[in-house]
């Protein structure tokens, strides 16, 4: 940046996002606009958007250009700060690490990570993440400006040797070599996998361990043409292959810490090389950075997996392999309590209940289209009777062979389809992450077949369906995203998506859900509608979802008899509320830190007597509390008493009742309830019992 009064005469005109313009001297970059802006703005700014392309703050602005000033706070600035933490990792690892060599390093939700080869196959051991950190921070305090240059795909070549994952990338996109190629990019799973992990690293890192492959775009734009590539230089030789932008110098970073170190493969096959994955967290501010480790130290502490070890819920059998579950009895009772209360209310709702078989022949997954689309989530088949079987990763093309059974028509219509399906997905290792991301896992499936003009009205009331199962289990902050017609390849007329598209977006505006839209995103056979809600520690989760197909309904060449005698091809709605059952207990287990509400807790109440004198009267207690439908057990007398209370309270039940002499004359109980709440003496049975029915009744 020039010093202050060396500036040449006025030769350049700006615009700013506000409509306002600002003259600037011939060769002034962004900095100078900012610092012309004022001196806050200047010490905040990270980038700049000039014409809506990110740039370094130290390019020349060209006349009349749209000039916005990103600052550290923002998404996109934060975003920069993570891009940017991360050259400074691969810096200080490539410093202590003599022969190693950096494969890609992109910027996440909340963070960043990098890819390393270390040398003779090494990997990261205790005490290695403190030195990298402490070399990191050297290399921010030695406040290194971060220097663009071009150069083409063969001085890239050259200047990279002795570095080869960085030289593929450019023989695979800027040399057109093939493969996917990538900058130091990543991407993450389809969100709208009910499968899928959702909240990225606030989940435990299950998003994070997904993301894995190099992303084509990142590098794609910089070698389009010419084959030029861009590459950053800062320090004492360090250089990293990138696009860009970055901040000016390494003193605008410093608020990161790393978190771990794993395995990762490159560009995610088995087939690569493994290579050490450092993962990291970058922000702002210090207040900010504290915020969220804090967040992470509280997510670590309602983690499903620890929780459904300590409360005797759910285990993981190495002998089952990855992915694989086993409920045990109090695990198993939540499930049932969830399961009968979505039976319940689809019964409710109108539903036909269905079941369908674990395996299908090829054939079936051939016609629905999921060995062209889906095969890499699929388990290999099994050959029998000279055909192939495969393990179902849907229920849907089972749905359409029960409607496909007979004569359809009009006056049937809409028929609406549910089942408790299992389903079995090949997810890769490194991505299963308890029972959030799952090889098998059972989906509250329903599938409604309706004319097209019947879809607006059972859009409208399949969200209101879907918001009132969320409340029910104790969620109120949701948002939603619309996915649109793809750019490129999709089945049907545009006039059907687009009276699909509006029908979802009129249900979201009369749910009164707020969304996004995410342009082009829908899945090739219709537009959907994904549902997040918010958990108690303000994670986003990807649950329910809504999805218009109009492919299947043509593969399999279904139709109805039309008032008009035609033979019309009714339009497919899928729907799941939960996702996954699996996937829904493990956020509810997360949400609720394992204290589930006592409609949904598996024990609700524990009768300790305070002697062994006093057990009679416990017991009856007990079975009059179990004569009214309550979920109830006694700890008998065989520890102290203020011992059991504590074990009680540690398995997290609603109520803990304590009976002695008093309680035994007067037919009452004391009771302990759950949330710190000061204990009450001499509660009459009936008055608790009546208590407890208005908090299950009410779900409250």
């Amino acid at each position: 940046m020039r010093a202050a009064g060396s500036l040449p005469a006025v030769a350049l005109t700006v615009s700013l996002p506000d409509g306002s313009e600002r003259e600037l001297p011939d060769g002034a970059n962004a900095a100078d606009l900012a610092a012309a802006i004022g001196p806050r703005l200047a010490a905040d700014a990270v980038i700049a958007v000039v014409d809506g392309e990110e740039r370094d703050l130290d390019r020349p602005l060209p006349d009349g250009a749209r000039v916005e000033i990103v600052t550290a706070g923002s998404p996109e600035g934060l975003h920069t700060i993570r891009h940017s933490t991360a050259h400074v990792l691969a810096q200080a690892v490539l410093d202590l690490f003599p022969g190693a060599t950096h494969a890609i390093g992109p910027p996440t939700d909340n963070g960043f990570f990098y890819d390393f080869e270390l040398p003779d196959g090494a990997v990261f051991v205790d005490g290695d993440l403190e030195r990298i950190e402490a070399r990191m921070r050297e290399i921010v305090a030695a406040d290194q400006p971060f220097v663009r240059a071009e150069l083409d795909a063969a001085e890239a070549l050259e200047l990279f040797e002795g570095h080869r994952f960085k030289q593929e990338i450019i023989s695979s996109v800027a040399l057109g070599a093939g493969g996917s190629g990538g900058g130091d990019d990543g991407s993450g799973p389809d969100g709208s996998d009910p499968n899928s992990s959702g909240s990225g690293e606030a989940a435990g890192g299950a998003g994070q361990a997904a993301t894995a492959a190099a992303g084509d775009g990142e590098l794609a734009s910089e070698a389009a043409g010419d084959g030029t590539v861009s590459y950053y230089r800062n320090g004492d030789g360090f250089i990293d292959l990138c696009r860009g932008p970055h901040v000016p110098s390494t003193g605008k970073l410093g608020h990161f810490a790393l978190q771990r170190a794993s395995g990762a493969y490159w560009r995610a096959s088995e087939k690569n090389p493994m290579l050490q994955r450092v993962h990291g967290t970058a922000w702002a501010t210090a207040k900010d950075l504290k915020a969220h480790l804090q967040r992470l130290a509280e997510a670590a502490k309602r983690d499903h997996r620890r929780l459904a070890a300590e409360l005797d819920l759910v285990s993981w059998p190495p002998e089952l392999g990855p992915g694989l579950a086993v409920w045990h009895p109090k695990g198993a009772l939540v499930r049932k309590i969830m399961e009968d209360y979505s039976r319940t209310r689809h019964e409710q709702g109108g539903y036909q209940f269905v079941f369908s078989p674990h395996i299908a022949k090829s054939v079936l997954w051939d016609t629905s289209g999921h060995l062209d689309f889906f095969a890499d989530s699929m388990y290999p088949p099994m050959e029998m009777d000279g055909a192939d079987y495969y393990p179902k990763p849907m229920n849907c093309p089972f749905h359409v062979m029960v409607y496909r059974s007979g004569q359809r028509s009009y006056r049937d219509l809409p028929i609406r389809l549910f089942e408790l399906g299992a389903v079995y997905r090949y997810e890769r290792s490194g991505a299963v992450h308890g029972l959030l991301r799952s090889r098998g896992f059972t989906q509250d499936d329903s599938h409604i077949f309706c004319a097209l003009e019947q879809v607006a009205s059972e859009l409208a009331s399949l969200l209101d369906f879907v918001l009132s199962v969320l409340r029910a289990f104790g969620f109120e902050d949701f948002e939603a995203k619309l996915s649109t017609r793809p750019d490129d390849k999709w089945v049907g007329s545009e006039a059907l998506w687009d009276q699909a598209t509006d029908g979802l977006r009129a249900a979201l505006g009369e749910a009164g859900l707020d969304y996004g839209v995410d342009v082009g995103g829908g899945a090739f056979y219709g537009p959907k509608i994904d549902v997040d809600v918010r958990d108690a520690i303000g994670r986003s989760w990807q649950l329910s979802t809504v999805q218009l197909d109009f492919n299947l309904p043509e593969r399999f060449g279904l139709t109805y008899a039309a008032a008009d005698g035609s033979r019309p091809r009714p339009v497919m709605i899928h729907r799941a509320l939960f996702g996954s059952v699996e996937r829904f207990f493990g956020v509810l287990l997360e949400h609720y830190a394992g204290a589930f509400p006592a409609w949904l807790a598996p024990v609700q109440a524990a009768v300790l007597p305070v002697a062994e004198a006093h057990r009679p009267y416990a017991d009856s207690v007990a079975s009059r509390l179990e004569a009214e439908g309550f979920r109830v057990e006694v700890s008998p007398a065989v520890e102290p008493l203020g011992k059991r209370v504590r074990a009680a309270k540690l398995a997290k039940l609603p109520y803990v009742l304590v009976t002695g002499d008093d309680d035994a004359a007067a037919d009452t109980v004391g009771v302990n309830a759950r949330g710190g709440r000061s204990p009450e003496r001499g509660v009459a049975v009936a008055d608790f019992a009546a208590r407890l029915a208005a908090e299950v009744r009410d779900r409250s």
